[in-house]
């Protein structure tokens, strides 16, 4: 078989692996808590996930057990629906999403050959900010405070009217910061998948884990931020009276059903396709037979993706759309299934291929299967209209919905945890007791939701507390009970021998499963001892002595060699090695910056404003602080990486890892802007004459000033830069970045000017709200520019901006053309809408 060359042949010298231990060594005791290492940050990320999916489960038993019988008096009503509002909540939020994110933040680095992930400090925070928040809205149970809308918040039930109280404001904010941390993840992701790949890990030879979490990152950003722009209209119009959703005042209900489910319907992609693409990545160790169909499934992954936003209206059949509206989400809902179907059937031909044994790992496999086809089948029994209109809002769409998520995540989640623990210390989990953990989770499983089905069909709506006898829902729900209790005692047991496991001394993993994948190499804290250079798809199979290849010190980066945390940056396609990224190391930056954050929206929810500001103003200090120290001189301009072979030390512009990342940030900012400038069309095209009577828009001078000027300060900006890679950044350029800023907060204000002189009054319309909400999102902007331009002039400053260290401002004019770009779109979007609606 032919390999590559090895880039390292002579003996390494003999403090080259102790410098290498000393720059990856994590802090100890208390301090523990600083570390950004992807191992660490990946464990805690599971496991506070795993905690959330333990207690939705005891929230659903509650459920369980309040329905097991007619009349039941175990809750009230109230209690109930925040029990079920917390129960969703926690699964999709808490659980369903950060799990996925967890087991990539600790899987990748090693699974792609990294030392790890290009932002520690993003993933660090993304994970403390998860944490902080989750656990402070949960908490929120025991005081009587927990939302009680849904999981989906639908108003007018949950406006002020409806929900005077508190609770909805909880899940208003603490949901919406939370998924902030889940977009910061998911920049991380997608930065490190492309950009820092072993050398020869091309695109085609790239685990089918690492293509899922690829397209879940690239959803995520384009998914996630509908929900944002949701859930501060609708606590907008709870705070302030913005009618957005007030449908007396001009508002929507529907606008919310859009904007969430635009999010929602995605969201369960963005958790199926990680645990496809586990499945995709472990089934070949466990039959050891290569992956059937690998190029069909990858191409599945990609067309699931681009489905799923064609599916969000699969969830409002009922909601009175248009018909060829509803006819085209029906047809779009039933082809999603072909490539999901695709992927089973990948599966199937890989277990056909190669030996099926009956260990764990391989029984939660087939598990899955089994659940997820018939979840999948049910799935397109929904997408046809009639049938839909009959089941929507029955048992049967919970028993679907259920089947597909638990199906589609828990049993492959839980696969993966038999499959891949060995990473942790080196031990495997119990197969005598995984066996009796898969019995229970399996059979109760289908007996607590196949019930549901007839249940539904019988008529049993969802979120009722409780049921009269003789409607013919007693033995459905009896033996539902009875299956919830089985699987909580399944997971159960998987719990005890989870923390048995983990608690025995720590040894070399080895590869037990006999692996083909870079993970189950020799590994600490820095990853790999050397980087390995991949020729193969299969690269422990192809090459068998890989592992001592590379504990030898005979591939890539045998050491640090700049002393500092270093990884290897490589050409997004063909995976060519390009330059060295300096990592940083720990801080307490990002964990007080999260906590801060946290603060910030939970005390703003019950209205200590100062402190909530006070945490606010905390949580950018440290950001200020952490970026500031990251973005540092390299002490070496190359560095020595293999025999020969010298690579630079950081990159500028598109070769530089912080400028894409800077990128995708604008691509979420951009689609929050969308979804907000979506609500203003939507809410426009229901009036009849628009703007409404009593409203008015500025004149077309005025818009066209402040359109002049946004324009005008990006072009300064631009100008500011030309010939910057030519020579020191001189403290003369403060004058026109002065002069970029005054131009687009000039634009700003006599865009807010025009507005006021016109009559702008939100509270009035739903109309008047929608034009508002874009001037505060632009609000919004100018506060960020004008923090991004005091931070660039202080470095400027400091003489800390040069040709080499360029980071700053080149990432800082990104974030500057954005929102001169926002604040044209949202300079002349009004007039536009009024002049084309009729």
């Amino acid at each position: 078989m032919d390999t590559a060359p090895l880039p390292n042949t002579l003996p390494r010298p003999e403090g080259e692996l102790p410098a290498l231990e000393r720059a990856w060594a994590s802090p100890r005791g208390w301090r523990r808590l600083t570390d950004v290492n992807n191992t660490f940050i990946g464990q805690l990320y599971i496991a506070t996930a795993l905690l959330f999916l333990l207690l939705a489960g005891v929230l659903g038993l509650l459920m369980r057990a309040q329905l097991a019988v007619p009349g039941n008096t175990l809750l009230d009503a109230g209690t109930y629906n925040q029990v079920f509002t917390m129960h969703g909540t926690v699964m999709m939020f808490l659980f369903a999403v950060p799990i996925v994110e967890a087991i990539a933040v600790y899987l990748l680095p090693n699974m792609l050959g990294a030392r790890d992930l290009p932002f520690p400090r993003l993933s660090a925070y993304a994970y403390w900010a998860y944490a902080f928040g989750g656990l402070a809205f949960f908490c929120t149970l025991f005081v009587g405070l927990a939302p009680d809308g849904g999981w989906f918040m639908y108003p007018p039930l949950t406006s002020r009217v409806e929900s005077p109280g508190l609770n909805a404001d909880f899940w208003l904010l603490g949901i919406g910061f939370i998924e902030i941390s889940a977009i910061a993840g998911a920049v991380e992701l997608i930065i490190g998948i492309l950009m820092t790949r072993a050398p020869g890990l091309s695109l085609a030879r790239m685990p089918v884990y690492a293509w899922a979490m690829l397209v879940v990152g690239v959803m995520i950003v384009f998914a996630f931020p509908a929900v944002i722009a949701g859930t501060a209209l609708l606590e907008l119009e709870r705070a302030f009276d913005w009618p957005y959703f007030d449908a007396a005042r001009g508002g929507d209900p529907l606008l919310w059903q859009h904007l969430f489910w635009f999010f929602g319907h995605p969201e369960v992609y963005i958790i199926f396709l990680p645990a496809a693409g586990m499945v995709s990545t472990f089934l070949p160790a466990l039959v050891q037979a290569p992956l059937a169909g690998r190029r069909a499934i990858v191409a599945a992954l990609l067309a699931v993706g681009v489905f799923s936003f064609a599916l969000w209206a699969h969830h409002m059949f009922s909601a009175g759309l248009g018909t060829l509206s509803l006819t085209l989400v029906s047809a779009a809902s039933m082809a999603v299934a072909v490539p999901a179907g695709l992927q089973v059937f990948g599966w199937l031909a890989t277990l056909a291929r190669g030996r099926v044994r009956a260990d764990t790992p391989t029984l939660f496999v087939i598990g899955f299967l089994l659940t997820f086809t018939l979840g999948g089948l049910t799935g397109v029994m929904v997408a046809v209209l009639p049938f839909d209109w009959q089941a929507h809002d029955s048992y049967f769409i919970v028993a679907h919905l259920h089947y597909v998520l638990i199906g589609g995540v828990l049993f492959p989640v839980f696969a993966a945890l038999y499959y891949w623990l060995p990473l942790l210390n080196g031990h495997t989990l119990s197969e005598r007791c995984g066996r009796w953990v898969f019995g229970l989770v399996f059979g109760g499983f289908h007996l607590a939701f196949f019930p549901l089905h007839i249940a539904g069909l019988r008529g049993m709506p969802r979120r009722v507390y409780t049921y009269d006898a003789g409607l013919g829902w007693e033995l459905p729900n009896l033996l539902s009970s009875l299956g919830a209790a089985l699987l909580g005692l399944g997971v159960g047991l998987l719990s005890v021998d989870l923390v048995r496991t983990l608690r025995r001394p720590a040894r070399e993993h080895g590869n037990p499963w006999r692996a083909p994948t870079l993970e189950w190499l020799p590994s600490a804290n820095y990853g790999t001892r050397s980087i390995p250079q991949v020729d193969g798809r299969d690269p422990l199979w192809r090459r068998p002595a890989l592992a001592e290849e590379v504990q030898a010190g005979r591939h890539w980066l045998p050491g640090t060699a700049t002393g500092a945390r270093e990884t290897i940056v490589t050409s997004a396609r063909g995976a060519q090695p390009r330059h060295l990224i300096l990592l940083p190391g720990p801080s307490w930056l990002p964990f007080i910056a999260a906590l801060g954050t946290a603060g910030f929206f939970l005390l703003l929810t019950v209205k200590w404003v100062l402190t909530a500001w006070a945490c606010g103003l905390l949580a950018v200090a440290c950001v200020w602080a952490w970026l500031w120290r990251t973005d540092r001189l390299p002490a070496t301009t190359d560095a020595l990486v293999a025999e020969g072979v010298r690579l630079p030390v950081g990159a500028a512009l598109t070769a530089s890892h912080s400028w894409w990342a800077t990128v995708i940030l604008q691509v979420v900012d951009a689609t929050v802007l969308a979804s907000i400038a979506f609500a203003h069309l939507h809410l426009a095209m229901r009036l009849e004459v628009c703007p409404p009577p009593g409203a008015a828009l500025p004149p077309l001078s005025t818009v066209a000033g402040a359109a002049g000027a946004f324009a005008a300060s990006a072009l300064l900006w631009a100008a500011a830069g030309r010939g910057l890679s030519a020579g020191r950044l001189k403290r003369w350029r403060l004058l026109p970045l002065g002069g970029a800023l005054a131009l687009a907060l000039g634009g700003f204000a006599l865009l807010l000017r025009g507005h006021a002189d016109a009559g702008l009054a939100p509270t009035a319309s739903g109309w008047g709200a929608s034009v508002a909400g874009l001037l505060g999102y632009q609000g919004f902007h100018m506060a960020l520019m004008a923090l991004c331009a005091a931070y660039l002039a202080a470095r400027l400053w400091r003489r800390l901006v040069t040709p080499r260290q360029r980071a700053t401002w080149d990432n800082v004019a990104l974030l500057w053309w954005g929102g001169c770009a926002q604040g044209v779109v949202v300079a002349l979007l009004p007039h536009a809408a009024a002049a084309w609606l009729p």
